[in-house]
């Protein structure tokens, strides 16, 4: 497993399952948002963004978190190993409730004020999505889908790798 890439809708742990694969395994992290968006929720121009994602992706070694609709073939051919999360709707909007109501943000302070509606619509769409994506994912040769659908299946997935741990860290 070298190069990793994590999906999932908003609230499903994406950042969190990123930051303990990344610290077990010694691989570099980036945050698909951080490519993607400059604070205050502008997103960049698609020249940058296809440019900053390709520079990333031609890594020998890494692991991206995020949504990528538009662009998850092209990352998924040049992963090796995709995790997607599939925690229960309910689940994912208590996580953005409690980030909401103590003003944690998974990326930072620089990323307050993301949009609530459009949040809660990214939330809510994502299980029609998800099938899309799926099917999509279980067509590149030789690619590694891991689909977790809750904090369990997480922590187990993470304990089988080599020196693996049981638990999440934030």
């Amino acid at each position: 497993m070298k190069r990793v890439l994590i999906v999932g809708s908003p609230g499903a742990g994406k950042s969190t399952l990123a930051k303990t694969l990344a610290a077990q395994t010694g691989l570099p992290l980036t945050h698909l948002d951080d490519l993607s968006w400059e604070p205050g929720w502008v997103r960049v121009e698609q020249t940058v963004w296809h440019a900053r994602l390709g520079r990333a992706i031609a890594a020998d070694d890494w692991i991206l978190d995020g949504n990528i609709l538009t662009t998850l073939l092209r990352v998924a051919y040049r992963a090796d190993t995709v995790v997607y999360l599939l925690p229960p709707r309910w689940l994912c909007l208590w996580r953005i409730y409690q980030r909401a109501a103590i003003g944690q943000f998974p990326h930072g302070e620089r990323w307050q004020g993301w949009p609530t509606r459009e949040l809660l619509r990214s939330l809510w769409q994502f299980p029609a999505q998800a099938d899309w994506q799926l099917a999509q994912l279980r067509t590149v040769p030789g690619l590694r889908l891991v689909v977790l659908r809750s904090d369990a299946e997480a922590r187990a997935f993470l304990a089988r790798l080599p020196g693996g741990w049981a638990t999440l860290h934030p």
